[in-house]
């Protein structure tokens, strides 16, 4: 028992998630009841075994046999010859009804059976222990129910294998009261020697064992003692929270408030430590030491090396991002005054990086120094979720923020970082917000020039306006300042980024026409201005914030509006009226360049800073992973094109960094993607789970519960556990002490408890998944009073805003909070919510990495509990629930490669659009001086100009890459493309006003403006 007053609360929680775990496994099973009013057999989704005979009258196939089998087993490799003598354990139970009529009928529970079955096998197949079984149910009451252990010899394997089953023989047409159903079933296996398998899903590896003592046939197995195999209905994984640190000396300091004052001193000791371990356990002695003792083949011995290699040169990165610091005083007082902003945006939370997060800043930084060199790499930061990515590279965007002001860049866009869902996070730009908005703060006080950093929200239509309009020039589904919820909206950040006031108004203002955010708070450092925040489309390139964060999607209209310049290059101008902002090419709607409607006084002003340093510096592409299939070929055409443009405007080309938590093919795809080499960070360690920058621990982080449903829907499998889940968390409401003496918690604990379990996530992959999960909840649970939510990708802003806020602050009364959150994979990425810690997953997701992503929204904080429901007539998901252990445990090693190709000419065709639109945009218009917007104007300049169709086809050509011997095609493609699109700017007769129609087709208004059957293809070589 756990002495009051000394339980922490990470211990009372792993304890309530164990406590949870047995009780909805209760319920799957029935281990708890004596009686029903329902037929068992439409009721428990666990233990159950149909009878044999029932199950052979179906469909012949093992899709059928697995959603209600007749037997379950374990798959064994027997060490010696036959004979094979085993002892079989066989525990079961069975309900009986009374006999009355169907609507006033009731069962009632047997005392359950256990028979030790002695087994002798030297043959085939081989039948025992009918008659002992037969014999225990009667004695229970349950007279006609039979079953047997059969041993099936499989000696066509490399080794001889023995399949062990416990196989209900009872009548298909019922037993008399019990029925033909067998319930609570379980065997185990001892007395026999064995060796593991080898798991064949997997490859060898130096990192990894693949041995697997048993398999389970429509069951899990534990070893509860060696030699001794039991079957389970589920199968449980437990994971562990990592630390952060696994050098031999402790850790050095790498506080904020140390490395903004002397940064020196301790990175010098963080590299000396590194080395010291890659020494120790990298070095040619240790891997051959390795090579002997673990058996490694030739090819896991090579792998090791190149793994070693890549090691070495990790830390010979850092070595010079180390000097770089030492030798360069603008990137060091970058580096410091990034530390600063950072302490204060964490709010005291936390006060120290993560060893892992300072090495990568480390390993980046020399693209400070050496831009142009460094560009041609993409760097990938690689952790597990929750580890701290989205910090790390917030580090590296304010370093460079401050390096950029130090240099001279005063204004213009630093970074532009792109999410790849549809909806944003609004926790993840809140975390920009605050970083950027201390960021200033530590920018006015150190007197760093320039212009107050600031953040815009590029996402545009369906959550922000791509641009308001006076209202008497309203069109459908246009914004003005007098649109219905204007302009609250549009609200986006949940807090004030500069005193953490959740009170803000919004405004419009007419005068500087801006929608504002403004802190209501009168002790707010930013009261009574503006926050630096910007999220009309159109105030974002007026302004050109410091940080752009958005959607992948919005790069399209690089193609689209002229004024997308600014996000690339320099624009034109600035407008002499104060508050308007700067300039781009003249329109009929603005006749000046500049975006404020009816801007009749301004004149462009020239740029206040040299035109070249407008370039971007960074580019960030968070969960790098989802950039596959349709969406990945076609950003990678506009990947190229924003190099080719900024290169073109500025003669300077961005840094790339991406996130990712999945490892598997980043080296091609960011080949593909981005035409440019790929290094990730940190490399991962010599063993699985260990490396120099993190080493498990016992601290519980996420238990996963494999389920296999029998006889039931998915629906009622997800509603029968949210039920448990639910009533559970209402008994320690209501009876706490009860509830406390079961699970060994200590009663000062419930409180919190009842906060971070009181809500259940319904994980569904498609929005179909999730409304009919949330539609058969609200039809059939037993538990008054649930209330549920959506999250999806047509949840609205304002929705996701208050789902998000009663989230952290829930209700006083437990009765008012939000009970479930029925999500899609809306959630899974850039939620990070404390009270969220128990999952019911509608399915295997169809990708690992959205696995990985989709459970690391639990358990953020503290112990996790997620039940993984799978659609068990799937192939895929009956053989991930085989070794559902080690795809839990080796995850990263079940990532598919990421299948993206920029080869395709049907996406080619796609973006062709696009490409020769934002090059008339971006480059041909500024360079006319005159507005390029009527085919009339364009056939005018290219009459004057250079631009001919093998030039602009050339110039495509160049930009994609597509100049090798497997590209013929593509070049063909284009050069007849683009002699259609001057044949059609030169025809006299043609009736098309606008350039963006004289192609086949117009420039894509989104990158996922794919049509969903565009087949996507590897050229052949």
């Amino acid at each position: 028992m756990t002495t009051p007053g000394h339980q922490t609360e990470e211990e009372a929680c792993a304890r309530f998630v164990e406590w949870l775990d047995e009780q909805v496994i209760a319920a799957g099973r029935g281990d708890k009841l004596d009686t029903l009013t329902v037929d068992p057999a439409a009721t428990f989704w666990l233990g159950r075994l149909a009878a044999e005979d029932e199950v052979r009258s179906g469909p012949v196939n093992d899709r059928y046999e697995r959603l209600d089998p007749c037997a379950i087993g374990i798959r064994l490799r027997p060490a010696g010859g036959p004979p094979w003598s085993m002892t079989v354990t066989v525990r079961a139970c069975a309900w009986v009804s009374d006999g009355a009529k169907a609507k006033e009928r009731t069962w009632h529970r047997t005392q359950p059976i256990e028979v030790p079955v002695a087994v002798t096998v030297d043959g085939a197949r081989t039948a025992f222990g009918r008659e002992q079984i037969e014999a225990a149910f009667a004695a229970v009451g349950a007279p006609g129910l039979s079953a047997e252990v059969r041993v099936e010899v499989e000696d066509w394997h490399e080794r001889t294998e023995l399949v062990v089953q416990l196989v209900n023989t009872s009548p298909k047409d019922g037993a008399g009261p019990a029925g033909s159903h067998l319930f609570e079933t379980q065997i185990e296996v001892a007395g026999l020697e064995t060796v593991p398998f080898q798991l064949e899903a997997l490859p060898d590896s130096f990192r990894y064992r693949r041995n697997v003592p048993a398999y389970g046939i429509n069951v899990g197995v534990e070893q509860p003692a060696p030699g001794v195999f039991r079957t389970t209905d589920t199968v449980t994984v437990q994971t562990y929270r990592p630390d952060y640190w696994n050098g031999r000396e402790p850790q050095p300091d790498l506080s904020f408030e140390r490395l903004a004052t002397d940064p020196l001193p301790p990175l010098t000791e963080l590299v000396e430590a590194l080395a010291e371990y890659d020494e120790a356990h990298w070095s040619a002695a240790v891997l051959q030491r390795r090579a002997v003792e673990d058996g490694w083949t030739p090819e896991m011995r090579k792998e090791a090396e190149d793994a070693a290699d890549e090691v070495f040169a990790e830390l010979n990165r850092l070595r010079a991002g180390l000097a770089v610091l030492r030798d360069d005083p603008l990137i060091r007082r970058a580096f410091q005054l990034m530390n600063q902003a950072i302490a204060r945006s964490a709010g005291g939370r936390y006060e120290s990086w993560r060893a892992f997060q300072v090495g990568f800043l480390l390993s980046v930084l020399p693209f400070l120094k050496d831009p142009k060199r460094e560009a041609e790499t993409v760097d990938t930061v690689w952790f597990a979720t929750g580890g701290g990515k989205t910090e790390t590279y917030l580090g590296l965007l304010l370093t460079t923020a401050f390096f950029d002001r130090l240099r001279g860049k005063s204004m213009g866009v630093t970074a532009w970082s792109r999410f790849p869902l549809r909806l944003l996070s609004l926790q993840q730009t809140q975390r920009f917000a605050d970083a950027l908005a201390q960021a200033e703060l530590v920018r006015r006080e150190n007197g760093v020039g320039g212009s107050p950093f600031s953040l815009g929200f590029l996402v545009g239509t369906g959550s922000t306006p791509n641009r308001i309009v006076p209202s008497s020039k309203a069109e459908e589904d246009v914004v003005t300042p007098d649109s219905p919820g204007m302009p609250d909206q549009y609200r986006v950040l949940l807090r004030c980024p500069f005193c953490r006031d959740e009170n803000l108004r919004m405004s419009f203002d007419r005068a500087t026409w801006r929608l504002n955010h403004l802190c209501t708070n009168p002790d707010c450092v930013w009261t009574g201005k503006p926050l630096p925040v910007f999220v009309v489309d159109q105030e974002i390139f007026r302004f050109l914030p410091t940080v752009v964060v958005g959607t992948l999607d919005k790069a399209a209209s690089i193609g689209l509006q002229q004024a997308m310049r600014g996000l690339v290059g320099a624009p034109l101008g600035l407008c002499s009226v104060r508050g308007h902002g700067f300039t781009y090419a003249p329109r009929r709607s603005s006749p000046n360049g500049c975006l404020v409607p009816d801007c009749r006084g301004g004149t462009p002003q020239p740029l206040p800073m040299d035109p070249k340093l407008f370039g971007l510096s960074l580019r960030l592409q968070d969960e790098l992973h989802l950039l596959r299939d349709s969406l990945g070929a076609v950003d990678s055409h506009y990947e190229s094109l924003l190099d080719h443009l900024q290169e073109q405007i500025t003669g300077t080309k961005a840094k790339i960094v991406a996130s990712s938590a999945t490892l598997t093919g980043y080296d091609r795809q960011v080949g593909v993607l981005y035409r440019r080499r790929g290094r990730v960070f940190p490399q991962p360690g010599p063993r699985a789970g260990e490396s120099f920058w993190t080493r498990p621990t016992n601290r519980p982080l996420r238990r996963f519960v494999a389920v296999a449903p029998r006889g039931v829907t998915l629906e009622h499998v997800s509603d029968r556990t949210v039920d448990a889940l639910q009533r559970c968390v209402r008994r320690l409401l209501h009876d706490a002490p009860a509830v406390c003496t079961e699970a060994d918690i200590d009663e000062r604990h419930v409180p919190m408890l009842l906060k971070m379990y009181g809500t259940n996530v319904v994980y569904g992959t498609t929005v179909y998944d999730v409304e009919a999960a949330e539609r058969s909840l609200d039809s059939n649970s037993t538990v008054e009073g649930i209330t549920s939510t959506q999250l999806t990708g047509s949840t609205n802003f304002d929705d996701v805003r208050t789902t998000l806020h009663r989230l952290q602050h829930p209700e006083d009364d437990f009765a008012q909070r939000i009970h479930v959150v029925v999500a899609t994979s809306m959630l899974s990425h850039g939620v990070d919510v404390d009270a969220l810690n128990t999952m019911v997953m509608l399915g295997l997701p169809l990708t690992t990495a959205e696995f990985i992503q989709t459970t690391a929204r639990v358990g953020r904080r503290y112990p996790g509990l997620v039940y993984v429901l799978h659609k068990i007539g799937r192939e895929r998901d009956a053989e991930t629930f085989r070794h559902f252990r080690q795809y839990v445990e080796q995850g990263d090693r079940f990532v598919d490669p990421i299948p993206v190709t920029r080869r395709s000419r049907r996406v080619l065709d796609l973006t062709l659009p696009g490409l020769v639109a934002a090059r008339t945009l971006m480059i041909r218009e500024p360079a006319s001086r005159r507005a390029l917007t009527t085919v009339a104007r364009l056939r005018e300049y290219a009459d004057e100009s250079d631009m001919t169709a093998p030039a602009e086809a050339q110039a495509i050509i160049e930009l994609l890459g597509f100049d090798g011997e497997e590209d013929t095609l593509h070049r063909d493609q284009i050069m007849q493309w683009m002699t259609n699109w001057f044949a059609n700017l030169r025809d006299l007769s043609l009736s098309k006003e606008f350039p963006k129609v004289l192609g086949a087709r117009e420039p894509m208004r989104s990158l996922r403006d794919v049509e969903p059957t565009v087949p996507i293809h590897e050229a052949r070589r």
